[in-house]
């Protein structure tokens, strides 16, 4: 059994390449259309990612093989429903998710991680007891308040007769952003490109916009390559810019945020002039997917002055 690790802070990208060549599909939900507990997969994530943005969502990676995952699930299962919509549970099927758990850096079966705001933020392994769970789901709502998801979804069930202390349903997405979510959901990232820039035309303060424009220009670029041909053509043409930068792209989608920076900072004092503004360009993009306030966006910042003066 794992300690459980408190939510302190978001930890970086989720592996979206994973979401690159997906069918267009919806998560995949129970027959009753449960919205507060559903299956995920590789295929299915990106909408789970994309809902992360509105409440916080407990994922678990689990087996039907496994006696304690079984046993997880349930458990999960009555503490989230018992969050009364502020929290979501998407289940997914290890076997069936090798790339979940992979970006997920799972080591053991069952995990559980949860994503925030589309970023992973890493939670425990193994069985824990209700009230260590409990706590955790505690300081996860905190965090998602802290990052300004702190929605909620329908439950479905009866409203209560104290409609004053009803919690609030989180507001409609504006159309721009709702065009670019379904666009998004249905693997059209040009489109969800193009709704966002619309969006920033309109208000080039709406940071969430300049966010998701990053976001869908990332998936944008990597549809229809596969990790191992973006790795080849890297190690093969270490000076090749186009290379590296496919090779950083894949390395920030698979939550090695780091790596990426890093390889691009690298490279940056070798290029001339047009190259140095290409990988300045990439490497902000990089910073609005992570998050201007995020420890590791700080220092790269800092390391690209000093690189440019």
């Amino acid at each position: 059994m794992t300690d459980p690790t408190p939510p302190t802070g978001l930890r970086g990208a989720v592996d979206l390449s994973a979401l690159v060549q997906r069918p267009q599909q919806q998560p995949q939900r129970p027959a009753n259309g449960d919205t507060v507990v559903f299956e995920t997969d590789d295929a299915a994530f990106g909408s789970t990612l994309e809902l992360s943005r509105t409440v916080p969502v407990v994922v678990v990676l689990w087996a039907s093989w496994s006696e304690p995952s079984t046993e997880l699930v349930a458990t999960l299962e009555r503490l989230v429903r018992a969050r009364d919509g502020r929290l979501v549970l998407a289940v997914a099927d290890a076997d069936r998710s090798p790339q979940l758990v992979q970006a997920f850096q799972a080591q053991s079966i069952p995990t559980v991680v949860a994503v925030v705001a589309g970023q992973p933020v890493p939670l425990f392994a193994g069985v824990q007891p209700d009230e260590v769970i409990g706590q955790v789901f505690d300081q996860l709502l905190e965090l998602g308040a802290q990052h300004g998801v702190s929605g909620r979804v329908e439950t479905g069930e009866a409203p209560s007769n104290d409609d004053d202390t009803a919690e609030p349903v989180e507001e409609p997405l504006p159309p721009l952003h709702q065009e670019a979510y379904d666009a998004i959901e249905r693997g059209d990232f040009e489109a969800a490109a193009s709704a966002y820039r619309t969006a920033i035309a309109q208000d080039p303060r709406d940071s969430l916009a300049v966010a998701g424009l990053a976001q869908a220009n990332l998936l944008w670029r990597l549809q229809g390559k596969t990790l191992d041909t973006i790795r080849t053509a890297a190690a093969s043409a270490p000076d090749d810019l186009d290379a590296q930068l496919d090779v950083a792209d894949l390395d920030l989608s698979g939550g090695h945020v780091e790596d990426a920076f890093d390889r691009l900072l690298t490279l940056f004092a070798k290029l001339d002039a047009d190259g140095k503004k290409r990988v300045r360009e990439r490497l902000v993009e990089y910073f609005e997917v992570v998050g201007t306030e995020d420890a590791r966006v700080v220092a790269a910042r800092r390391r690209l002055t000093n690189l440019l003066y």
